[in-house]
């Protein structure tokens, strides 16, 4: 499937969601300004359901679990301990830390809210056939397993920090570009000074990712004096353990950023027969083939992409 039909099915399964979204909050009346009639609003009855569910747990924990601004939850926790719903106590083990409990008439809040909010759902269930509300209830167990599985899979590889280098990162830089010569068998190689002009000359450029402090891949933006307000792109590599996690796609996006606020119009870059994965990277790119533009003896994929503006 080529990238314009996945794009165009991403569209619409957006569509889908959102709608789907709409009618839900919609339909639980979680539109108004308060959360089932009460005093409370979503968020606050969400965090009394929380707070009923462990005692002693701290504002820390709730900002984690709930992805909530530390802020926030700050000012909400103090209207809760003014309207007598939470008291807080030191930790033992941490005494910047306050543990977090309900008071008796939190807990009856709580519950009263809980409740309430497990009736309304009765309700609404009790309108669909048995038969049906056993489909809904599966469809929404594995709605829930898909994104949650997504998410693990998401924070167990986040994203690569990509940094226009400078001198010092002169040394990973040289690692990088010594692994992708070995790699790819490059009779070609780049000279210490070439490989300076790379981190110091703003008509080059060469970008690293890291994973945490660890240099993952780079690629190079080289001046191309033959054609007019053009650059070539040289040395994209990804070190193979950090591979299909986005990347390679993350350098390109920055190399690119930098040639468009350098008025460059056209990328060029060659490649060769057996880098299928990256030549079918560079075509979804936008990246067209066109005349061999150099002398490299290794090279047989001439590609381009244009950086103009549509009109």
């Amino acid at each position: 499937m080529n990238t314009a039909t996945e794009r165009h099915a991403l569209q619409r399964q957006v569509h889908t969601v959102r709608t789907f979204n709409r009618y839900y909050t919609m339909r639980l009346g979680l539109l108004r300004g308060r959360y089932l009639n009460s005093d409370f609003s979503l968020t606050e009855a969400r965090i009394l359901y929380e707070l009923a569910q462990a005692s002693g747990i701290t504002a820390a924990t709730l900002c984690r679990s709930l992805t909530l601004d530390a802020g926030y939850i700050s000012r909400l926790l103090a209207s809760f301990e003014k309207r007598g719903l939470l008291q807080t106590k030191p930790s033992r083990q941490d005494r910047r830390a306050m543990l977090l409990k309900l008071t008796p008439l939190g807990k009856r809040t709580a519950a009263r809210l809980n409740h309430q909010s497990s009736r309304e759902m009765e309700l609404l269930l009790q309108t669909v056939p048995a038969a049906e509300r056993l489909a809904l209830t599966r469809s929404l167990s594995r709605a829930q397993q898909i994104l949650s599985s997504a998410e693990n899979t998401r924070d167990q590889n986040p994203p690569a920090k990509v940094v226009r280098a400078t001198l010092s990162h002169a040394a990973d830089a040289r690692t990088l570009l010594n692994e992708y010569y070995h790699e790819v068998n490059v009779t070609q190689r780049d000279t210490p000074n070439t490989v300076h002009n790379f981190l110091t000359s703003p008509d080059s450029g060469l970008w690293i990712a890291y994973l945490a402090e660890t240099p993952a891949g780079c690629v190079v933006l080289r001046p191309l004096k033959r054609f007019r307000s053009a650059a070539e792109c040289k040395r994209l590599y990804v070190r193979a353990q950090f591979r299909r996690r986005g990347i390679a796609e993350a350098l390109l996006d920055a190399m690119e950023d930098y040639a468009r606020s350098s008025s460059l119009q056209w990328i060029y870059l060659d490649s060769k027969d057996d880098l299928q994965a990256a030549i079918a990277l560079y075509r979804r790119r936008g990246y067209k083939p066109c005349k061999r533009y150099n002398d490299n003896p290794q090279a047989t994929v001439f590609l381009r992409k244009s950086l103009k503006r549509p009109a």
